[in-house]
């Protein structure tokens, strides 16, 4: 299998409905895949192993994917928003990449990385260097796509999807051709999530048009919404919230076409959903819960559980609209306890997921798949006597903020370069917007002095913005085990108290 039979099935049967971009201007299925074809021939051409993408979201990003794929490269989108460091080593670690960025990113990468491409040079010189009639490995060798995750350590781990993966999460999930010419989708999470991937390929497969939101603001979101008469969207919790509000505001930003609104990436809480229900009473709600190493969702809350469950005075049915929902085809969840065996219905465990779109592979690291094919999620929860799955949050210390996985230890290592600080410890502290913001704290170097807003800007600058610790407090020495383990439950309980 191989992705690029999806673009040539939308090809051969919707080819000149509009695949991405806007309604009268934007690429047609038959355009898309010319390109993707001459992006092939160029990769095929330059010896390239992975089509490197430092870009927000833009049409580089489905021709890159597609382009890929024929040409048997790994397609890799990095995160543009790290510092250029940061952003070289993550490239520095790709197997002969074809590497592309945006202008931005390319003025910050150049000195860092010997061959770099800006994205709308690429884009602009491709014309027909290729054909739709190419052939291309049914049975490739190399991995469909690979997504840099923090995981739980503050080396980022490249995770690699097959192309069976990732056909089999949209098989399973979608019908081909099902979407009406009318319908589109705003895809305004960026591409190194695996959400943006899944949304290209989902999309693809069902014919729908994709509206991208290369820059989030809540009136943005909104105003291209409503221009460009969206049916679908996805965000992430952070994002939701502030739509909610910006919507509820004034009511001249709603957005009548909107049909569908799914939310994922980290726990929504439940004001959040409340609020949103409530200013998008005509839209059908979706949660989807999923990991990068499980192809993007493998449990759908979907519109009639939202609505059940928000107007059933039954507590067990009213308590679903805080779970992630059930299995999505060809996947199996069980919760197991810390002994390994099968919980039953609603007792707490840890949840592992097994099925075709499950990878759980990386780049020089062992497979995080058992010998049965069962890929332990490092998430708690538990499954109710309906089948429901709920998510409890995590088994380790990872930080999901705004939809992204961030490692305590990064941001306690950037804080430890701060000449005042001699320890600290970084928690994750409940939020309404974010999910969850960043706490620290920090025991200070005798005879010096500093304050929170200072190791606020030093990890800003150092981080970016999203990882910088809201929350800091000074101690005079961290709380630990007797044998110095940090007790971060400790931590955390004392930051939540101020």
């Amino acid at each position: 299998m191989n992705l690029a039979l999806l673009l040539d099935m939308a090809a051969d049967g919707l080819g000149d409905r509009v695949a991405f971009g806007a309604r009268d201007s934007g690429l047609t299925y038959e355009r898309l895949r010319s390109l993707s074809a001459s992006a092939a021939a160029v990769l095929g051409r330059a010896g390239s192993a992975t089509l490197a993408l430092a870009d927000a979201t833009g049409p580089a990003v489905p021709v890159g994917l597609f382009g890929a794929a024929p040409a048997g490269c790994t397609y890799a989108p990095l995160n543009y928003r790290l510092p250029p460091e940061r952003l070289a080593a993550l490239a520095a670690r790709l197997d002969h990449p074809f590497v592309l960025a945006g202008r931005d990113t390319l003025a910050a990468l150049r000195g860092s990385l010997a061959e770099l491409t800006a994205t709308d040079a690429w884009l602009g010189e491709l014309g027909d260097q290729g054909t739709a009639e190419d052939t291309y490995p049914e049975d490739p060798t190399r991995p469909a796509v690979l997504l840099f995750t923090s995981g739980s350590t503050a080396e980022p781990k490249a995770a690699l999807l097959d192309h069976d993966n990732l056909c089999s999460y949209v098989f399973n999930t979608n019908e081909f051709g099902s979407a009406g010419e009318d319908e589109a989708v705003l895809v305004a999470v960026p591409p190194f999530h695996v959400a943006g991937v899944a949304a290209i390929l989902s999309a693809c497969y069902v014919g729908r048009r994709i509206v991208p939101l290369p820059s989030f603001s809540p009136e943005d979101w909104l105003d291209t919404a409503r221009r460009e008469a969206v049916t679908h969207a996805f965000v992430v919790p952070t994002m939701l919230a502030r739509i909610a509000a910006a919507a509820e505001a004034d009511p001249d930003l709603r957005v009548p076409h909107l049909r569908s609104l799914a939310y994922g990436g980290a726990r929504m809480p439940a004001p959040v959903l409340e609020r949103a229900l409530r200013v998008f009473p005509e839209a059908g709600f979706v949660n989807a819960y999923g990991l990068t190493e499980t192809s993007s969702t493998v449990a759908v809350l979907g519109p009639d559980d939202h609505r059940q469950a928000a107007t059933s005075e039954d507590p067990a049915v009213r308590r679903r609209l805080s779970s992630v929902g059930r299995p999505v085809g060809g996947i199996e969840v069980e919760v197991v306890t810390e002994d390994g065996s099968p919980a039953t219905a609603d007792r707490h465990g840890e949840i592992r997921l097994r099925g075709p779109q499950v990878s759980g592979a990386y780049v020089d690291q062992p497979s995080q798949v058992d010998g049965g094919g069962w890929l332990r999620t490092g998430d708690l929860g538990w499954v109710d006597e309906g089948g429901y799955l709920y998510v409890a949050g995590r088994a380790d210390d990872v930080i999901i903020r705004g939809g992204e996985n961030i490692s305590p230890s990064e941001i306690e290592d950037a804080l430890l370069r701060h000449p005042a600080v001699a320890q600290t410890a970084v928690v994750g502290l409940p939020d309404e917007e974010w999910g969850e913001r960043i706490g620290a704290m920090v025991v200070l170097r005798p005879g010096v002095s500093t304050n929170g807003e200072e190791l606020f800007r030093w990890a800003k600058e150092r981080l970016g913005s999203l990882k910088a610790p809201e929350v800091v407090v000074l101690r005079s020495e961290l709380p630990t085990t007797p044998t110095g383990k940090v007790l971060r439950r400790q931590v955390r309980t004392e930051l939540n108290a101020g």
